[in-house]
């Protein structure tokens, strides 16, 4: 690209170039003949004019025409001849007086003869050299002579031919020098693009980190800065792709991981239950096993299921009395806490609140949940509806055993547990929070908790709409 536009814009240079200084020359050289003509034209007149003066004159004395044509003749070409002007004299078209200055050879007859008063303008070149003719009769009552005026015009030619070479080589020189220019332009005009393809192939690499340095505020300055927008674009998406992969590869290694136990398990009790001859009450154990396995699979399936759901659809938002949610929330966690012994308080400080009701009633029960989990048996946890800063929180506080700041980075990963042992005991799939971070998404809303060991932990759904 960058030798093809070099090459074309150098050629059309040169061409119009040269094509200029050949126009400017023959210009100068064709104004330097006409002016050359002019004078031979005036020259000429005065000549003949003073010609037939002076040949009148001697026929006053007795001195016949023809004799006084010749002594006139030698006189006016000594004087003349000096000034490089040749004359000639002719008489009904028949050469009575010519001769060139180096006295060698006789000038070219005329084509034609000029009618009286008229006079014939010609370029000649003869014996290497470049002559301006006039020719035209002497005034009457000598017009049957015809006075040929040569003025010589080789210094005027010679001088445009080393003019004109003389700008052909400056020209060339010019040339180079504007050729050297020319590529420094466009190295530096597109220096910018073999930037760009550069870090174009390291993208197409993997590369993903590499940027153009952006000078000026030209339009080269501006695809720049637009490459660099869509490098950061690439380099994000990638590195989204890249976390969502792990997240994904992640996420199905814990599903294996989660369906290996309960199944082995299954398949372990039920063979057992069909080889080994044991009592009813032994069977009757392994069969609760099974079914509890069974169950947790199935909650597996079903949180899975509800995942799968809130990612695909939009959910329809609605006025919610935020009351009676709290209300319907503590109705189906208080059996399992009043068996562990846990109380539980409530406390509303809004009204309504725009949301799915039965998706914050899910994710308000598996907050609690949590909570009845993390706490003793003489635990507290309190749920409040309040305003923060203008926006709607709700919030769920727990007196529990807390957790580190560690495990409050992953808690809404799935299957992710804080104490693997106590969930498995408990049935949990280890779905909950990341169910409910879903729902807190699909709101629009922000879901973040803050705990400590030993003192307890607190879950907060900050609604922006």
């Amino acid at each position: 690209m960058k030798s093809r536009t070099f090459l074309l814009t150098l050629i059309l240079f040169l061409l119009f170039f040269y094509s200029g200084i050949l126009l400017a020359s023959v210009a100068t050289l064709k104004s330097n003949l006409d002016n050359s003509k002019d004078r031979s034209l005036r020259e000429h007149y005065f000549i003949a004019s003073s010609y037939a003066k002076d040949l009148n004159a001697l026929e006053n004395r007795g001195i016949s025409a023809g004799d006084g044509i010749g002594s006139l003749y030698r006189s006016y070409l000594d004087f003349y001849s000096k000034q490089k002007v040749i004359l000639a004299v002719s008489k009904d078209g028949q050469p009575l007086f010519a001769d060139f200055i180096d006295r060698s050879t006789s000038l070219p007859q005329i084509s034609r003869l000029p009618k009286t008063g008229e006079r014939l303008v010609s370029m000649e070149k003869h014996e290497g050299k470049e002559y301006i003719r006039v020719a035209g009769a002497l005034p009457v009552p000598y017009d049957t002579y015809t006075l040929t005026y040569y003025y010589d015009v080789s210094n005027i030619v010679s001088s445009w031919n080393q003019m004109t070479v003389m700008l052909f080589l400056y020209g060339m020189l010019f040339c180079g020098l504007l050729a050297a220019c020319l590529m420094l332009v466009l190295n530096r005009v597109f220096k910018p693009l073999k930037q760009i393809s550069a870090a174009s192939k390291s993208i197409a690499q993997g590369q993903y980190e590499n940027r153009i340095k952006v000078k000026g505020n030209d339009e080269l300055a501006e695809m720049a800065g637009s490459f660099n927008h869509m490098a950061e674009e690439i380099q994000s998406q990638m590195q989204q792709l890249a976390t969502a992969a792990e997240q994904k590869q992640q996420f199905v290694d814990n599903l294996a991981h989660e369906l290996r136990t309960p199944l082995t398990a299954i398949y372990g009790y039920a063979e057992y239950i069909q080889k080994v001859a044991r009592t009813e009450e032994d069977r009757l154990f392994a069969a609760q096993y099974i079914m509890s396995e069974t169950r947790r699979l199935q909650k597996i399936a079903y949180r899975l299921l509800d995942l799968a759901i809130l990612r695909g659809n939009k959910i329809e938002l609605c006025e919610v009395p935020i009351d009676k949610l709290i209300h319907e929330v503590e109705q189906s966690v208080s059996m399992k806490a009043a068996e562990r012994g846990i109380r539980m308080t409530c406390e509303c400080r809004f009204d309504t609140l725009l949301c799915d009701a039965d998706l914050v009633h899910i994710l308000l029960v598996n907050l609690v949940e949590n909570a009845i989990k993390a706490c003793g048996s003489d635990g507290i946890i309190h749920l409040s509806a309040t305003l923060e800063n203008g926006r709607k929180v709700i919030s769920v506080h727990d007196n529990g055993k807390g957790m580190t700041e560690e495990h409050l980075h992953h808690i809404t990963e799935a299957f992710y547990r804080v104490d693997s042992s106590r969930s498995r005991s408990q049935g949990g799939a280890g779905l909950g929070l990341t169910l409910c971070k879903q729902i807190a998404l699909n709101h629009g809303a922000e879901l973040s908790f803050s705990s400590e060991p030993d003192i307890g932990t607190t879950a907060k759904v900050t609604f922006t709409t």
